[in-house]
């Protein structure tokens, strides 16, 4: 088709793109003060004017709207959610990290030793990682139950790495700290995803989460356990599957049972989670749940 007759098709586009826009205006020939003025760049090419504090609601709505689209371009239905802590080492590094500990004070000792002995969580996360990605599951056209983490190290990369190497992809949801930080190498490079804003963040990690595995973490953990606690509680969320792994842990830095016994929670609501300490206890209450092969 010509271009003459393309100008007559009633399904051709009749309005330039925003990239093609940007382009002829790049490419304008001519440079006076008013075309070299910020005033005149296109305003989503401004990036000084979209940093502005009154363009916070729209950088709240790009941060909604990019993960949002690009997944569904992705084909991810669904979502298994890992959160844990970003300091639990690898079991191979856990030796060394008491090792290094020996030169520091009683404490440092001591937290080493400890960090140390949760190295079976990381071994946890990675099985559970491996298990449900090889188990490849499709519905509706869509990838079901892909791995999810924050994209960060330790339990994170264990989860990451799982579906790696299940050979299966994984999505990242990293956040822009004033420390120097990048996503772990497992993370699928396109769905690896950076946030300002924590609270969108948190929407994303529970948009698609269809179960959600929580192992011993810090603040960031704790966050976002008791947020789906509460969303799920308060019936703002449909009930999914929530595995707690590491009941020694869990019980001693939280007194659950007390929570319910001062009547601020109700003791039904302890029955919101599960206890495991295996991949595979893991993997047994979400095939109940929704009724899939163990």
């Amino acid at each position: 088709m010509t271009e003459k007759q393309s100008d007559h098709d009633l399904t051709d586009r009749k309005f330039y793109r925003a990239g093609e826009e940007s382009r002829f205006a790049a490419e304008a020939p001519e440079r006076t003060p008013q075309t070299q003025h910020p005033a005149y760049k296109l305003a989503f090419n401004d990036h000084d004017f979209m940093l502005r504090d009154e363009l916070r609601p729209v950088r709240f709505q790009l941060e909604l709207l990019k993960p949002e689209m690009l997944l569904d371009e992705a084909r991810v239905g669904s979502t298994l959610v890992m959160y844990g802590s970003a300091r639990i080492p690898a079991p191979e590094e856990a030796q060394a990290r008491i090792d290094a500990a020996k030169t520091g004070d009683e404490y440092e000792q001591k937290v080493a030793a400890r960090l140390a002995e949760k190295a079976k969580y990381y071994e946890e996360a990675y099985k559970l990682a491996r298990l449900i990605s090889e188990k490849a599951i499709i519905e509706d056209g869509k990838r079901q139950f892909v791995v999810t983490t924050g994209g960060g190290p330790s339990i994170m990369e264990a989860g990451n790495r799982g579906a790696s190497d299940a050979g299966a992809e994984s999505i990242g949801l990293n956040i822009v700290l004033p420390h120097e930080q990048a996503p772990n190498g497992y993370v699928t490079p396109y769905l690896s995803f950076q946030f300002h804003y924590f609270a969108l963040r948190k929407m994303h990690f529970l948009l698609r989460a269809r179960a959600v595995a929580v192992f011993p973490g810090g603040f960031g953990t704790f966050d976002e356990f008791f947020e789906l606690l509460t969303l799920i509680q308060t019936g703002k969320m449909k009930p999914i599957p929530i595995l707690l792994f590491g009941k020694d842990f869990w019980t001693r830095v939280v007194d659950f049972e007390a929570i319910a016994e001062e009547g601020t929670i109700s003791k039904q609501d302890l029955d919101l989670f599960h206890w495991c300490e295996t991949a595979d206890e893991a993997w047994g209450h979400i095939a109940e749940f929704y009724e899939l092969e163990p």
